[in-house]
């Protein structure tokens, strides 16, 4: 990481051929442009990976990477957290795109010792209408993230100069939140930056809109990452599962 860039932005990419200039282009519109962009094709089949690597050809700071055969979110990820060089690992999938002061902002709270740090975010359809607006705490200790995941995966960035090169948990759904868990056994707490940095594209019959499996994913997380014990999994599931409905209840 010595003599890299500030920040190493990952994003997956599988079949993103509609959004995935839009996320680079967010990307190149930061106004703190020391980073690089590590692109990891997950099997696209509808040409995402030459448009990665045609970005590539045209900005040095981005760099194409493929798996040899798809594998999900969670290894394409990874695939880019192990070539990273930069200082900080940031997540941006390919179809969201950040606000212009987006790792400016981060950067500034990693200067004050913050080891990982999220945002607040819109949500917005996919024609870009805004939908609704999601704010997070300013400080989110472990025991309060295994009662709900208040991180959406597009706004965080962690330290890993301080924390090492830590990978997300392979799981087909959830990762994120395993990373999360992870990394605040480690930390005090994350901060949360109350400014909306981050377009948080919905998209019409995604992962995250099966709740039955989401909570599965979820359950899987709290036993196989968190390693908790079943009765105090099923605590956190139903406080999570309540968190969840209350939140969409607010709309």
């Amino acid at each position: 990481m010595a003599g890299g860039p500030l920040f190493t932005i990952v994003t997956p990419v599988r079949d993103a051929a509609r959004t995935l200039a839009a996320a680079v282009a967010s990307a190149q519109a930061q106004t703190l442009p020391d980073w690089e962009m590590l692109l990891a094709d997950d099997g696209s089949t509808d040409g995402s990976r030459a448009m990665a690597e045609g970005f590539a050809g045209r900005d040095p700071r981005i760099r194409a990477l493929a798996l040899p055969a798809p594998r999900g979110a969670a290894a394409a990820r990874n695939l880019a957290i192990r070539a990273a060089r930069g200082r900080h690992i940031a997540f941006l999938d390919a179809d969201d795109m950040w606000r212009p002061g987006k790792l400016a902002a981060q950067a500034a709270a990693f200067a004050e010792g913050e080891g990982l740090v999220f945002t607040a975010y819109q949500r917005i359809d996919m024609e870009g209408r805004r939908l609704s607006r999601v704010d997070v705490p300013a400080r989110l200790t472990y025991a309060e993230a295994l009662m709900g995941n208040a991180i959406c995966c597009s706004t965080a960035a962690y330290d890993a100069g301080r924390l090492g090169l830590v990978e997300m948990p392979d799981l087909p759904r959830r990762q994120d939140y395993g990373l999360w868990l992870t990394l605040l056994r480690r930390l005090p707490a994350a901060r949360g930056l109350g400014e909306v940095l981050l377009d948080y594209r919905v998209t019409p019959g995604s992962l995250s809109g099966n709740k039955l499996a989401a909570a599965a994913a979820t359950w899987r997380v709290y036993r196989e990452v968190a390693g908790l014990s079943r009765a105090p999994a099923a605590w956190a599931l139903a406080n999570n599962l309540a968190r969840g409905a209350w939140k969409r209840r607010r709309g």
